[in-house]
């Protein structure tokens, strides 16, 4: 509904004025990859003596109310929290038109005319309006231009708040700490990489996007992240919106202090940050680091529709430049061209990588080098055993030589009948070929495995 929405100020005023004492809050938020953050604030509060109400305003939206902590860092025995109540049942024009159904509102046209009296109904944006017991008026949405309700009904609020019942034994001013776990906020990684020329080095640089949907703003925040699968037992909803970004200037020192923390890693920007509601929030994880890398070329025949493919593979160590571990995201990778232009070449997901582990990120299919798999010959031997006869053909159109490892996989008792091709690795499902293919030329391997059972 585009109408504009009326209600009288000095009912706002009075609202506003109902809500305790609270001063200046310090906050840190600790972020997990499943949609799930706890929230910690230090705010100083005023209260009362005996039995009171205190609303503690600015909580996220999303909040898991039964996660809740609560306690007075200046005087924990003096209070207690005897109920909680979140009130999430926010102003807005639909919620107004429900409250104020049979009740006596103003509506005001686009043209200029004026319809006060009875709320029948508001579905649609229609307003249905009777004025005492005089006819009934139904404006359309399209025409309206305000709406004006007398006062805000009873149990709206602007922003979501958890009310409590206190009882307080020392009145004046306690410094509390409160915690609380809020779904809608979100962070993966995202790493961009960089090859050279010959395709032997990249340059890895490492980001953090954080996505704010929870319904609050952090500001200033001591920010931690937590990589690893933590257990949640129901799954939360997947956030996403407004994009912001803060970029490294050239070669800075890391931002987020990385350490093993229980069964997973934990990150701790050396900075406060602002989280802003409904915002994509990116800070560098890490400075670019020099990679050395190996061009692998895979054939996995059996696959439907087969080809080439292209991976690029490094190990997460210090002697390869890198040596951190490495949170689960998507990586990008580029080349530059010979113009100094850079050419996106492809992307991939890594999990989770702890450190002195392998990193391979699969770019794409060969365009020049093409593999093909045939079965020459299948001969049944009796009842449980057979023998057959494959031929791989890999042809290699580029103008330099490559090294194609090629992958057979088997079934049941099985071994090979005479001479192979060169073997990578093998094990009881698997066996890995090398096999080199000179440029602009075809090679062609040929084995024979009997099947026993």
């Amino acid at each position: 509904m585009k109408a504009r929405i009326f209600f009288a100020l000095f009912i706002i005023f009075g609202l506003f004025c109902s809500l305790s004492y609270v001063e200046g809050s310090e906050v840190g938020i600790t972020i997990y990859n499943n949609d799930i953050a706890l929230v910690r604030e230090t705010r100083t509060i005023e209260l009362q003596k005996g039995l009171q109400k205190f609303t503690y305003a600015e909580v996220a939206a999303h909040i898991e109310p039964t996660s809740v902590l609560f306690s007075s860092v200046s005087a924990p025995e003096s209070i207690q929290l005897l109920e909680q109540n979140f009130e999430y049942d926010l102003v807005g024009s639909e919620r107004l038109l429900e409250k104020y159904i049979n009740q006596a509102i103003v509506a005001v046209t686009t043209e200029g005319n004026t319809f006060a009296g009875k709320l029948l109904n508001a579905q649609g944006g229609d307003v249905i309006i009777q004025s005492g017991k005089g006819p009934v008026k139904v404006v359309k949405a399209s025409s309206l231009e305000t709406i004006e309700f007398p006062a805000l009904p009873e149990g709206l609020i602007t922003r979501p708040a958890l009310v409590w019942l206190l009882d307080c034994e020392k009145p004046g001013r306690h410094e509390s700490e409160i915690s609380y776990l809020t779904k809608g906020i979100q962070w993966h990684a995202e790493y961009v990489a960089l090859t050279n020329p010959d395709d032997t080095e990249l340059q890895l640089s490492g980001w953090v996007s954080i996505n704010n949907k929870s319904g609050a703003t952090y500001t200033d925040a001591d920010l931690k992240l937590v990589a690893g699968d933590v257990h949640i037992v129901k799954p939360p909803r997947l956030p996403g919106i407004h994009y912001s970004m803060e970029t490294a200037r050239k070669k800075p020192a890391p931002q987020f202090e990385e350490k093993a923390f229980f069964e997973y890693h934990l990150y701790t920007l050396q900075r406060p940050a602002t989280l802003k509601d409904r915002q994509i929030k990116q800070i560098s994880l890490f400075p670019a680091a020099a990679i050395k890398i190996k061009k692998i070329y895979t054939f996995d025949g059996k696959r439907k529709n087969a080809k080439v493919k292209v991976t690029l593979e490094f190990t997460n160590d210090q002697k390869s430049g890198l040596g951190m571990p490495l949170p689960a995201g998507k990586i990008r990778v580029y080349k530059k061209d010979t113009d100094g232009s850079q050419v996106f070449i492809g992307e991939d997901k890594i999990d989770h990588t702890p450190r002195a582990e392998e990193v391979r990120v699969y770019v794409g299919d060969a365009f020049d080098i093409v593999g093909e798999r045939t079965v020459k010959e299948v001969k049944e031997l009796s009842r449980r055993s057979r023998r057959e006869t494959v031929e791989i053909s890999l042809r290699n159109h580029k103008d330099e030589d490559v090294t194609i490892t090629v992958i057979e996989r088997f079934w049941g008792d099985w071994e090979f009948v005479g001479r192979t091709p060169p073997i990578k690795k093998k094990d009881a499902r698997k066996v890995e070929f090398e096999i080199a293919v000179p440029k602009d030329s075809e090679k062609v391997i040929e084995y024979t495995v009997l099947y026993k059972g």
